[in-house]
């Protein structure tokens, strides 16, 4: 038996709440998006300190997914730890539990676009995501799901990238996480008793602090953004993606 929960703010705040609801596991649904329209594999990113059951966790879900629409996995066996050049590790390093980012399709992809817009390719990656969590916590848990985008403090316009033929990566995975959460919750679920939500207080801020004196803040950055550092130039850069 299982209760999904869904939390929403900024992604550091999402997984405080879902450390102290207690949950057994933790997911964060994207869909992937490239330059090139022909991207085309599914992918799960882990944390740095990822404990090896997430990392299982990871791989098997990925290799559903390539088993299921015959796309190829990327990564190592289909998990890439730490993400993007480190994009990726913030949305699950804060929590105490395994937890996993999905990237099964690219909503830039058109074939992968029609399975993502569709009631079949959905029902389809739900099911493979339920059975993940069953497969990896057979004995029935809370499981905290994160979309992805979606539902910051920081940008709550954002939905992620478009997908091809209409419609935005968050609203999207958001219908895949509602139908795993109905297949999940089929029997009577568990419950414990919830602490209230509390405020979500967005804390993206980046300080420059010279002898223990800061000399610049800048606070409009968002968790999604890519921020990079040129040592050679010494020249910090903020890309709003």
């Amino acid at each position: 038996m299982y209760e999904v929960i869904f939390y929403k703010g900024n992604y550091r705040w999402r997984q405080k709440q879902a450390n102290r609801d207690k949950c057994a596991a933790y997911v964060e649904h994207h869909f992937n998006s490239a330059v090139n329209p022909m991207s085309s594999y599914a992918v799960v990113i882990t944390g740095y300190l990822a404990s090896e059951t997430t990392k299982n966790w990871g791989r098997w879900y990925a290799n559903r997914v390539g088993k299921e629409f015959g796309i190829p996995v990327a990564g190592n066996g289909g998990v890439l730890v730490g993400g993007y050049n480190g994009r990726g590790n913030g949305n699950l390093k804060h929590t105490r539990m395994p937890a996993i980012l999905l990237e099964p399709l690219f909503a830039s992809n058109p074939e992968h676009a029609e399975w993502i817009r569709s009631d079949e390719g959905q029902d389809t990656v739900a099911k493979i995501l339920t059975e993940s969590i069953m497969e990896f916590f057979p004995e029935g848990s809370r499981i905290g799901f994160s979309v992805g985008h979606k539902y910051k403090t920081s940008r709550p316009k954002d939905r992620g990238a478009p997908v091809y033929g209409g419609g935005a990566e968050a609203d999207y995975a958001e219908i895949v996480m509602e139908k795993a959460k109905v297949m999940l919750e089929s029997d009577a679920p568990i419950i414990a008793e919830l602490i209230p939500e509390e405020e979500d207080v967005p804390d993206n801020d980046i300080r420059v602090i010279k002898d223990g004196k800061e000399l610049w803040l800048h606070s409009e950055v968002d968790e999604d953004d890519d921020v990079v550092w040129d040592e050679e130039n010494r020249i910090l850069y903020i890309t709003s993606l």
